[in-house]
């Protein structure tokens, strides 16, 4: 798998999530959409931002919020092992960028390309495009997703493009990541991907994003503010870090302690 990860830039997992895992985040999601205006969603500004998300898209994160199956997931070790694989050579831990419900619906065209990682383009521009992995994504499905309905497209092998801030190649070039439910597309924040059209159909896309940064790197979602101290005593040490409330570690690598929190004993 990684062998192909370093040549397309992702691949497929089939039936990375179990089904109840599955069954359970999607009901969640489901219930929670119907409360969430499509096109709502503030990851961008403007109109480029509103165009990036969608205008007929459902997004949301704070999925812990809605599901324990979250946790669950954070646990999958299919996907800990890949992380493990492709990020601690860059860092001492990592933690979740964002996990987000991605509902994408009708009447609604394809998303921009863009790279994950141009998060933090100013850590990749000095050495692009030889520089260190930095985030792993997944695309989910919580149902069957099609090419009809949105599936997500990738260009295969675009992480070694030189061109960083690229983002309008021909579409053409693009191949749809089809997934049943509990599929998974894994794929690299360096390679050029977006939300396919949903423009022939009357149902919605249902998916979900999940993915990991290396720790000594800015998350896009807040996750450690969702749970106050202590509450995530009873999960594992695992999804403590991965959500915040457990210090990084740079070990191996030279330097400390990070994001400490120093208790009183009452």
């Amino acid at each position: 798998m990684l062998a192909t990860f370093a040549v397309e830039g992702g691949f497929v997992v089939e039936g990375m999530v179990e089904r109840s895992v599955i069954d359970a985040l999607c009901a969640a999601a489901i219930e929670f959409a119907a409360t969430v205006e499509p096109g709502s969603a503030t990851q961008g500004v403007g109109d480029d931002g509103r165009e990036f998300v969608g205008t007929n898209t459902i997004r949301f994160s704070s999925l812990g919020q809605l599901s324990p199956a979250y946790f669950t997931l954070l646990d999958n070790e299919i996907f800990a092992a890949l992380a493990d694989a492709v990020l601690l050579p860059n860092a001492g831990s990592y933690w979740v960028n964002t996990a987000q419900v991605m509902f994408i619906g009708p009447g609604e065209p394809a998303q921009v390309l863009h790279r994950d990682a141009n998060n933090w383009w100013q850590h990749l521009k000095p050495l692009w495009p030889d520089c260190a992995e930095v985030t792993l994504s997944a695309m989910i499905g919580l149902e069957e997703v099609t090419e009809e309905l949105g599936a997500t497209r990738v260009v295969p092998g675009s992480q070694t493009w030189p061109e960083l801030r690229a983002r309008d190649r021909d579409t053409t070039e693009t191949v749809p990541a089809e997934l049943a439910p509990g599929d998974a597309f894994i794929y690299s924040g360096k390679v050029l991907h977006g939300g396919g059209a949903n423009l022939t159909s009357d149902r919605w896309r249902r998916a979900m994003h999940l993915s990991f940064v290396v720790g000594w790197l800015t998350p896009e979602e807040a996750s450690p503010l969702d749970y106050a101290i202590g509450e995530l005593a009873d999960q594992s040490e695992r999804v403590q870090r991965l959500l915040g409330h457990k210090s990084y570690d740079s070990r191996p690598h030279p330097g400390g302690g990070l994001w400490l929190k120093h208790v009183k004993e009452m």
